[in-house]
């Protein structure tokens, strides 16, 4: 048998198939030395080893037998009971044990017990039924503990029989049996401080500079106007800093022990100084350069400082996509960008599912 897992720094491009466009997009960024929030994924080896556990053909063959897709009633409590089936199938106990094992590995590599995590569905290749609806399986936040990541595990493997996706299948005359899905298990992100930077400088479109945005915690006092980020501009091939603009940082959103975010009042000796390092602004510039490097273009990324990772490893990769103003309109000023306030993205990033390229 395939193996159950496989951690994001084990992919190679023939795992594609078995890891899903998610896992496979983590990998290779990975791969690629660009510092994603650490993980790992269940494989499809999994789902096909738990659906060949519990028999789960003849239980398809049983409830989909004659269904009607154009009766939105029969289809719903047909898919509905799935799911149920799914969701409440005992796993082979190499499956469980493996799962339960890399968790409690997850944990150990961040130091934290019961590491809150993110369980999201990675659709497999792209001409496969379930990749046709990419986005739309289920994920999971802010999931902590070994039983609820198994749980977690099996509710994304339900989410290939929501009611729009088994009638696609019924109607395209695919076999509900050939359809798999794998699983990323990723690290919830607790940042220090959040934010931007751009691998030139959007004042004027000088790509020796790489210029970065940052603020204490989630960034949601920039996105809400209560604080201005810290601005600073490093040299794309010396990495030293050329300028700097300390803004006075009154709030930050910090994570409660709830799992919820909450405003607090920064400490009058945290406020008026700089919510990043020299050795983290040079980590972010170096990042920055990498993803640029990787994708061969002007990057903008976000990108956050993990309180639960050590120092030296702490800064990580958190979206990166290509730098649009200066690229294609370089005549086109800065300010009209301004309004899609980036922060307001990075705030989304950290308290949704991690950065993965679409499947």
């Amino acid at each position: 048998m395939s193996s159950v897992t496989m951690w994001f720094e084990g992919y190679w491009p023939g795992l594609k198939g078995e890891v899903g466009g998610k896992a496979a997009s983590l990998g290779e960024m990975t791969g690629a030395g660009l510092p994603v929030p650490p993980g790992f994924a269940v494989t499809t080896a999994g789902y096909r080893a738990a659906h060949d556990a519990a028999d789960l053909d003849a239980t398809l063959a049983r409830l989909l037998h004659d269904l009607d897709i154009s009766d939105t009633a029969q289809v719903s409590a047909v898919c509905g009971e799935i799911r149920d089936v799914i969701r409440t199938m005992p796993l082979p106990g190499d499956v469980e044990e493996q799962i339960r094992h890399d968790y409690a590995e997850l944990c150990r590599k961040c130091d934290v017990e019961d590491l809150p995590v993110a369980v999201r569905s990675s659709a497999t290749s792209e001409d496969s039924p379930d990749a046709s609806f990419a986005g739309e399986h289920d994920t999971y936040l802010w999931i902590r503990g070994g039983d609820a990541v198994v749980d977690a595990v099996r509710r994304c493997w339900a989410s290939l029989f929501t009611d729009r996706a088994t009638c696609y299948r019924v109607e395209m005359g695919y076999e509900h049996r050939s359809v798999e899905m794998a699983v990323v298990i990723q690290k919830m992100v607790r940042p220090i401080a959040a934010g931007v930077a751009f691998t030139l400088n959007p004042a004027n479109g000088d790509r020796s500079q790489v210029a970065i945005d940052a603020a204490w915690g989630f960034g949601e006092a920039v996105v809400s106007g209560e604080v201005t980020p810290d601005n600073f501009l490093v040299d794309k091939v010396l990495l030293e800093v050329s300028k700097r603009e300390i803004s006075h940082k009154a709030h930050e959103y910090r994570l409660t022990d709830h799992d919820s975010v909450e405003k607090a009042e920064v400490e009058p000796e945290r406020a008026d100084t700089p919510c990043l390092t020299d050795p983290q602004l040079k980590a972010i510039a170096a990042l920055a350069k990498t993803a640029e490097k990787h994708y061969g273009c002007p990057q903008d990324i976000e990108w956050a400082v993990d309180a639960d990772l050590p120092d030296g490893d702490n800064v990580i990769l958190l979206q990166a996509r290509p730098e649009t103003v200066w690229s294609k309109k370089p005549r086109q000023s800065v300010a009209s960008s301004a309004d899609k306030n980036p922060m307001a993205s990075i705030v989304s990033t950290l308290m949704n599912p991690l950065y993965a390229r679409k499947d």
